[in-house]
């Protein structure tokens, strides 16, 4: 790899040296022009910073003592990149094909696009669809639907697309873009952040693409599990503040209130009939959490 790559690759470890192992010997067997990969341990138990760098002497392998979250530990490996294209890869991910190259190609066929995601795709078999682009978040409720999800993947989403955010799983930026908009906000620590990013990226005047000629194939959600206090506590709290910083006059207050009264109770009541005590607590911590938050503007 040259001093001067053409694509910084960062990702962010936390106590998953194994995954993340895994995904830098893809890389280095797949991707064929120059590059660099930035690892930031993101206070794994022990320092596997330390560890990863002896056994893959040729990465950038970064230690922070404290959990930055996932905003924030991504933002560190941006200080530090070199690239002209940022990609933002989770480390429970991998390739297999040689085609990083195509996202490169759609990020430079028009001045006006910023940020493009790779088809993902889920790594178990039968190697379903996870993310073939978004459709636009409700103005209330803040639902959306990833396109193509749990699908066979027959081809049907084979065609490039705008979409109204990337995928935080596999996102590659121009650098151009973080010049003039900034870094992923840290504020929200995890979930929700790429939404936000994705939302400044476009208000900025950048288009976001979903280029499905690069397959990333993603083991999903094996840090925070997907029914763990941590995920509730956060999806609860970053609702209310995507809402409060992205949306606007009365649409922001009832898109605030009916996370309250409708989206939080029902979810509570859901989690109690299951018998997760835990998760009805989350829910009510993330609320109390968004009211003390400070600074919650863009």
């Amino acid at each position: 790899m040259k001093n001067l790559p053409e694509l910084s690759i960062i990702t962010i470890n936390y106590n998953g040296m194994k995954d993340t192992g895994e995904l830098i010997k893809s890389l280095q067997e797949h991707v064929s022009f120059p590059y660099e990969i930035i690892v930031v341990d993101n206070a794994s138990k022990i320092n596997e910073a330390v560890l990863l760098q002896e056994k893959y002497p040729y990465i950038i392998s970064i230690r922070s003592e404290r959990n930055l979250g996932f905003s924030g530990g991504n933002n560190l490996g941006i200080s530090k990149a070199k690239g002209k294209y940022i990609f933002l890869l989770n480390n429970d991910t991998f390739i297999e094909e040689n085609t990083f190259h195509y996202l490169i190609k759609r990020l430079e066929s028009a001045p006006q696009i910023g940020a493009v995601s790779p088809k993902i795709k889920f790594a178990i078999p039968s190697r379903n669809i996870q993310f073939a682009g978004y459709i636009p978040l409700s103005p209330i409720t803040l639902r959306n639907d990833l396109i193509g999800f749990k699908e066979v993947d027959n081809g049907q989403f084979d065609t490039p697309i705008r979409t109204p955010y990337c995928h935080g799983a596999a996102m590659m930026v121009k650098k151009e873009v973080l010049e003039k908009v900034g870094y992923m906000p840290e504020i929200y620590f995890l979930y929700y952040e790429e939404l936000d990013w994705s939302t400044q990226i476009e208000k900025a005047g950048y288009e976001l693409w979903y280029e499905p000629h690069c397959t990333v194939y993603h083991k999903e959600s094996q840090s925070t599990g997907q029914q763990s206090y941590l995920r509730t506590f956060y999806l609860t709290r970053n609702r209310l503040l995507y809402a409060w910083r992205n949306r606007y006059g009365i649409t922001r207050w009832v898109s605030i209130l009916y996370q309250l009264v409708v989206a939080a109770p029902k979810n509570t009541l859901s989690f109690l009939l299951k018998g997760r005590t835990d998760l009805a607590k989350a829910i009510f911590k993330g609320i109390f959490a968004f009211f003390k938050l400070e600074h919650k503007v863009v």
